[in-house]
């Protein structure tokens, strides 16, 4: 077990302040590895420099050069090696853009190339947590419902009212989370990622990271990998925004006689203790370069699968005139649907 190997493996409700494992230091320099910065899109990619001297970005499959060489991140604690086969990927990737291809822009279809798929490693903290969480609020539970009529000019409006009783709703509790998993690169936010769909690959989780092994460069080999940039530090926010989601589903079991719902007004969590651990995660990932009418790339396109277990989510360019099209159909048979009924209605 990876937390044997790192001395990790006390039980989580025992866990008191913040205990790291190596790879979850803040980010330094190191020998062994070789960050590549891509001129083509900014991506910082890793190569073992015992190895190879020479790569290609995993996310415009542009080659890079050795004079590009930044500062490298820490090395990760684990990698979960990848279970689908690059065939296993492609098929997938082929099925989910055969789905959209209705509505794709033409020169998406001229172009889609599935085989250009690529196997990479991205990097993520992986966090077990030893807490107390607090949520208070009002909740509401229906003591009357009824109807009240009134005149609008020649129509008459119906509009429901309930009476409601409102009560001081708190919830307090122990939580024990075990494999917590945050992106430690800050390319993959939804804020970074103008210009490029790179947050599709929130949506290909999870990964079974207690079956991640120690880290080995072996397991890179055939493969990219992407360097870590953000610091424990960098996405404690995140963290405690995860925490307290995990409390509020924790709750909703707890609060089902509110039958007008409960709004949390105060939430806290209190951290008794943490443990951390960096873990580099199997995707493959096609891309594709949507070009604008002076022929330059604007957006970047991706297509993520999970290399453990097959999930698949990306995005594919659509064409507006088609949607355009399509919807303006959609109206005519609206129209000639109610045309219909309202001439069947005439001999009803």
């Amino acid at each position: 077990m990876l937390e044997t190997e790192f001395g990790l493996d006390s039980s989580i409700a025992e866990l008191r302040g913040h205990t790291m494992a190596s790879g979850t230091q803040d980010v330094r320099d190191d020998l062994t590895q070789m960050t590549l910065k891509c001129q083509g899109c900014g991506a910082e990619v890793v190569i073992n420099v015992d190895e190879q001297l020479h790569a290609r970005c995993h996310w415009c499959r542009q080659h890079l050069s050795v004079n590009s060489q930044i500062p490298n991140g820490a090395v990760p604690d684990a990698v979960l090696p990848f279970q689908l086969t690059r065939e296993e990927a492609i098929a997938r990737i082929e099925e989910f853009a055969g789905k959209r291809r209705t509505f794709a822009l033409g020169a998406f279809k001229n172009e889609f190339v599935p085989e250009n798929v690529m196997g990479v490693y991205i990097p993520y903290l992986v966090v077990d947590g030893n807490l107390h969480a607090v949520v208070q609020g009002t909740g509401e539970v229906t003591t009357r419902q009824y109807t009240v009529s009134r005149k609008v000019g020649d129509r008459t409006v119906r509009e429901t009212y309930y009476d409601a009783d409102v009560y001081a709703v708190e919830r307090a509790f122990d939580m024990l989370v075990n494999d917590l998993t945050v992106e430690s690169s800050e390319r993959y936010s939804a804020g970074a990622a103008r210009g490029a769909t790179t947050n599709v690959l929130n949506a290909v989780q999870p990964y079974d990271v207690h079956a991640a092994v120690v880290y080995n460069p072996n397991y890179l080999k055939g493969f990219t990998s992407e360097r870590r940039d953000l610091n424990v530090r960098d996405v404690d926010d995140q963290v405690e925004e995860k925490f307290l989601a995990i409390a509020r589903a924790k709750a909703l079991p707890t609060i089902s006689r509110y039958d007008r719902g409960v709004r949390w007004e105060q939430e806290g969590v209190g951290v008794r203790g943490t443990r951390w651990v960096s873990v580099a995660v199997p995707v493959w990932l096609y891309s594709y370069g949507q070009r604008n009418s002076q022929g330059t790339v604007d957006m970047v396109h991706y297509i993520a699968v999970n290399g453990r277990t097959g999930t698949t989510m990306g995005s594919v360019p659509a064409s507006h005139p088609k949607i355009f099209a399509a919807s303006c159909a959609v109206g005519t048979v609206v129209g000639v649907i109610a045309a219909v009924i309202g001439v069947l209605a005439m001999f009803v």
